[in-house]
């Protein structure tokens, strides 16, 4: 089931998205980084390039960030 919260990105509100699997996911990454969720979805979003957001939603990128990092896990 998706679900859709608001987070502050470069101090404006955005509203995102995702499945609970992925904000769990998302959550537990950023408390390994000790980190915000917000501050990693800040990450996410400043390394994706200007190009990147042009094509793609947030969301997706937060969904590919997640799925890259738990290839690399154990």
């Amino acid at each position: 089931m998706s679900n859709k919260r608001s987070v502050t990105i470069a101090r404006h509100r955005t509203s995102i998205s995702l499945e609970d699997e992925f904000w769990m996911a998302l959550a537990e990454f950023a408390a390994q980084d000790g980190k915000s969720i917000a501050a990693l979805i800040t990450e996410i979003d400043q390394g994706r390039g200007a190009e990147a957001r042009e094509r793609a939603s947030l969301s997706s990128a937060i969904r590919l960030y997640v799925l890259k990092r738990a290839r690399k896990m154990p």
